[in-house]
């Protein structure tokens, strides 16, 4: 077998290994939530990268996320790539995002944008909840691996599908360090 013929072949079976694992890691063994099951709350623990669902202060449903790029400190200003922390609702959905689906958190609220105008800066806006870009989503739970979101936070798609079925505008939502 010729150098070139040996490299094919590691390479192809390296190729094979990935797809194997990506399978693996993205099936889900946990079963769906019920039809009809409403949460009323969102916990985002940043620290612990984990997003959680409740419904009358009962945990529902828990997700690892990946976060913004820019590390776990509080989002300061547009641009940073943080994710903000504090108090805040669901506000909008968007069905159309370029990630799929799209919940977006009501950042910056008036004590946002009143810190962020003292420091002669620009609070920045649209956090979202969201699945992974469009026509990307077979990265699944690999996405894990790295914060890579512009300050949202992300989970698998197919998550997201159910975080949006299950998740009215309106919601409260709570992020922590």
């Amino acid at each position: 077998m010729t150098r070139r013929a040996g490299i094919s072949v590691a390479a192809s079976a390296l190729a094979i290994a990935c797809l194997v694992l990506l399978w693996t890691v993205n099936r889900s063994t946990i079963p769906p939530l019920p039809d009809g099951t409403t949460a009323d709350f969102i916990l985002i623990e940043k620290s612990a990268h984990r997003m959680t669902l409740f419904s009358d202060g009962m945990e529902i449903r828990s997700y690892r996320v990946s976060l913004g790029r820019g590390g776990l400190a509080p989002k300061r200003r547009e641009g940073d790539l943080l994710v903000p922390e504090g108090k805040y609702r669901i506000e909008a959905r968007n069905p159309a995002s370029a990630y799929h689906l799209s919940l977006k958190i009501s950042y910056p609220d008036a004590k946002d944008r009143a810190a962020a105008h003292a420091r002669g800066e620009s609070a920045g806006s649209n956090i979202m909840i969201h699945g992974i870009r469009n026509g990307f989503g077979w990265f699944g739970r690999a996405h894990l691996l790295v914060d890579w979101t512009a300050g949202c936070i992300a989970v698998t798609n197919g998550e997201m599908r159910e975080v949006w079925r299950v998740v009215p505008d309106g919601t409260a939502v709570e992020i922590r360090p």
